[in-house]
């Protein structure tokens, strides 16, 4: 149901981009983490009933665990009332996020922006180690992001696509926050040659002729 609205939402504001473009801004909203972003704003947590072992281990503020109430809440809302009323809450909600999602740069891909990065820094291919802990019905998954052997960010998540995004996305700003320093230092330093280039004498034409 979620997916459908924001689908269409997304196709209606931006009639004129091709589907891959398209594709990148709908994942940017419908993922768990935007669920959960959205869940905490509604305080959704302290209304789900929880057993003790999730309670105890902060099962109200669980990314996996809000973006599956809130899912089924809209679920609920169009059963209950149908797809008008459905698709109503899900702009209200998500609306915001739509709208912010055409503004993310970078962020609508972290993966995609990582190796055109990696790519037009000489650095090579990223790589990501995926490992998962918890149970079958509850894993989650940690990526670490590595270029040329290097590791530059973590990620985790409640799939191997999330985790791998959250550590691009660290990996991105790490090598990107580097390749604009090392940009302004040689900046600094071609203008600092060129302010000590003595100027070339000018001819005296007041001299007089030999």
């Amino acid at each position: 149901m979620l997916g459908l609205v924001v689908t269409d939402t997304l196709y209606r504001t931006h009639p004129d981009l091709p589907e891959g473009q398209l594709a990148k801004l709908r994942a940017a909203v419908v993922n768990s983490r935007a669920l959960a972003e959205v869940g905490r704003g509604l305080e959704l947590g302290s209304f789900i009933r929880l057993g003790r072992g999730e309670e105890g281990t902060g099962g109200r503020d669980k990314a996996s665990i809000l973006a599956d109430t809130l899912e089924a809440v809209i679920g609920a809302v169009y059963l209950d009332q149908g797809l008008s009323a459905a698709s109503e809450l899900v702009h209200r909600l998500f609306d915001p996020l739509i709208d912010r999602s055409s503004n993310l740069g970078a962020g609508l891909d972290w993966k995609t922006s990582l190796q055109e990065l990696t790519a037009s820094e000489s650095l090579g291919v990223p790589e990501y180690l995926v490992t998962e802990t918890g149970p079958d019905h509850e894993k989650t998954f940690t990526a670490a992001a590595r270029v040329g052997g290097v590791s530059y960010g973590t990620g985790t998540g409640r799939s191997k696509k999330e985790a791998e995004q959250q550590a691009a996305e660290s990996a991105w700003r790490e090598i990107s926050a580097a390749a604009e320093a090392r940009q302004a230092a040689e900046k600094s330093a071609a203008d600092g040659g060129a302010a000590d280039t003595p100027a070339d004498p000018s001819p005296d034409t007041d001299a007089a002729p030999a």
